[in-house]
């Protein structure tokens, strides 16, 4: 394990030598309220809210750019989360590439050099032509040592390597049309057990649509885009291509979007396209061309409101997720979720009206209604996360705690299920980064504590307490598969998360995390008795 973890490092050193000149200095990521530490390693700067990964601050794109603004947190938003008013330059790098403002970063003659950057936004013809060609990506690269997690197969002690190429074309044809194409090809290597599905993907179609702009409307025009396209929404709860894995969820289909300075509206219909996306069997897939899973289809209508000048946020969202692949003991069949989350910070200043403190608080819920084999679906989850950042205190600390609750079935007899389904969640993000569960069926109580010791290193620290939510219901694991028999004890575990992030610049940043999982009373008896679970993780990420 030393060794492979040395030969990572130094892969990492020699990646930042050919970056030296890469002079531009940025802060780490900036990320909204919320705790339960997740990791995922970006140092993107996007707009989001939640527990523990990725949160954001960034400037819009105008009303006339094919690429809406992002209203949405990066998964390292979530997790290092700093509400402190002063924020470095905006990052062009999103978490959804397609989303990138190179365009507002390179209008601004002071803005740092990036990598890359001369291949973003270049005229095809003179350089008044409306039409423009951005190429760009990313190579990662994640060293993983994992022992005794629920995963199949059972307690084992093993290590291997992640690695993933993200290539994208970007083509705006004015401002009236857009083509984007991305590809990916993600592999897994010195694995001992069989990859899962969110691991491999070999050289595959990852987005690939086309935008027509249809009308324009309070000064912002309405987009139509049809294809294929990654999907993230809010605090990622429910919508996320869960950028944590190496594969990315993805859709194809339909999606309406007209987004103004204060209200931003998305209607879409799709169907889930990819093994990360829940279609399987990955054997059928790994290597061979992606395509479609109609027997699923996924729509929904999101809002979302800003307050004109404010801090507050307002979600509001509409989802029907329609399985016919019904499998027992899921909770698939039928169903449609609606909810909303809020979110907003409060400033606190001295004498000399300095920011000395920041309040900031998110709350998110929805209730599930439709059928599941037969029987009626009323279900549901809660989350909320208050957090306080002392921004004159040395390393800017940030103390948060976060309580979710997601329904379980009380009755595996009756003519009700009440088993929540948290469609496609970044679950790295809010149940621990060891990606033992799913907010199935779950209690989580946690607290996390953010620090920055400079400006290019943010630290996190997390603990998360666990029970299932009722005792007559499985337990779910991070595919959302029940594990374990009916029963028993609700004392799930606890667990204990540290990750550091260095963040050289947009380009280039490092993560590393370590965590421990001491099992309880249900693990041992309506599991298999296993010792504690630990993962290590060393994460590389270039951009360009």
């Amino acid at each position: 394990m030393r060794l492979r973890v040395i030969l990572s490092l130094s892969v990492v050193a020699s990646s930042a030598l050919a970056t030296a000149r890469l002079s531009a200095e940025t802060d780490s990521p900036a990320v909204p309220p919320a705790p339960a530490a997740q990791a995922e390693y970006d140092g993107i700067e996007p707009e989001l809210t939640p527990v523990s990964t990725v949160f954001q601050s960034t400037e819009e794109p105008s009303a006339d750019s094919v690429i809406p603004p992002n209203t949405e947190e990066s998964e390292d938003e979530i997790i290092f989360d700093d509400p402190s008013p002063v924020k470095p330059p905006a990052n062009p790098y999103k978490p959804l590439f397609y989303d990138n403002t190179f365009g507002s970063y390179l209008s601004n003659p002071d803005h740092p050099y990036l990598l890359g950057e001369r291949f973003k936004e270049m005229p095809l013809g003179d350089d008044c032509s409306p039409y423009t060609l951005s190429v760009g990506g990313e190579l990662r690269h994640r060293y993983m040592h994992e022992q005794n997690r629920l995963r199949p197969g059972g307690p084992v002690n093993t290590d291997y390597n992640l690695w993933r190429w993200r290539q994208y074309f970007d083509l705006q044809l004015g401002d009236y049309a857009r083509v984007y194409f991305e590809g990916i090809d993600a592999s897994i290597f010195d694995n001992d057990l069989p990859p899962t599905p969110i691991d491999i993907n070999r050289w595959n179609v990852q987005n690939a649509f086309v935008d027509v702009k249809l009308h324009e409307w309070n000064g912002a025009p309405g987009w139509f885009r049809y294809g294929r396209q990654e999907m993230l929404y809010g605090s990622q709860h429910l919508i996320s291509p869960l950028d944590w894995s190496n594969t990315r969820r993805n859709f194809e289909g339909f999606k309406y979007f007209h987004h103004t300075e204060t209200v931003h509206i998305d209607a879409f219909i799709t169907n889930p396209v990819n093994a990360a996306a829940g279609n399987q069997p990955l054997s059928q897939y790994d290597n061979s061309r992606d395509k479609p899973d109609t027997s699923v289809t996924f729509s929904g209508i999101y809002a979302t409101i800003l307050s004109d000048g404010g801090p507050e946020l307002l979600d509001l969202y509409y989802l029907w997720l329609r399985d016919e692949t019904n499998t027992p003991n899921r909770p698939d069949g039928s169903r449609h979720t609606a909810g909303g989350r809020f979110k907003t910070t409060r400033e606190v200043q001295d004498d000399c009206c300095k920011v000395t403190r920041i309040w900031d608080f998110e709350t998110e819920g929805a209730y599930q209604f439709g059928n599941d084999d037969g029987k009626r679906v009323s279900a549901g989850f809660f989350t909320s996360v208050l957090g306080h950042t002392w921004t004159t205190v040395p390393w800017s600390p940030r103390l948060s705690g976060l309580f979710y609750y997601g329904s379980g079935n009380h009755d595996p007899n009756g003519s009700t299920n009440n088993t929540f389904n948290t469609l496609y969640p970044l679950g790295h993000a809010y149940w621990g980064i060891i990606d033992n569960l799913s907010g199935q069926n779950l209690y989580d109580w946690s607290l996390q504590l953010n620090a920055k010791p400079t400006k290019k290193v943010g630290l996190v620290g997390a603990f998360h307490w666990f029970e299932k939510a009722t005792t007559n219901d499985y337990l779910y694991n991070v595919a959302g598969a029940p594990t374990g028999t009916l029963g028993g004890s609700r004392d799930i575990g606890q667990e204990f998360d540290l990750i550091g992030t260095y963040t050289f610049n947009p380009n280039f940043n490092i993560q590393a995390g370590y965590s421990w999982f001491w099992y309880g009373d249900f693990v041992g008896t309506n599991i298999p008795p296993r010792n504690t679970a630990t993962q290590f993780y060393v994460q590389t990420t270039l951009r360009f």
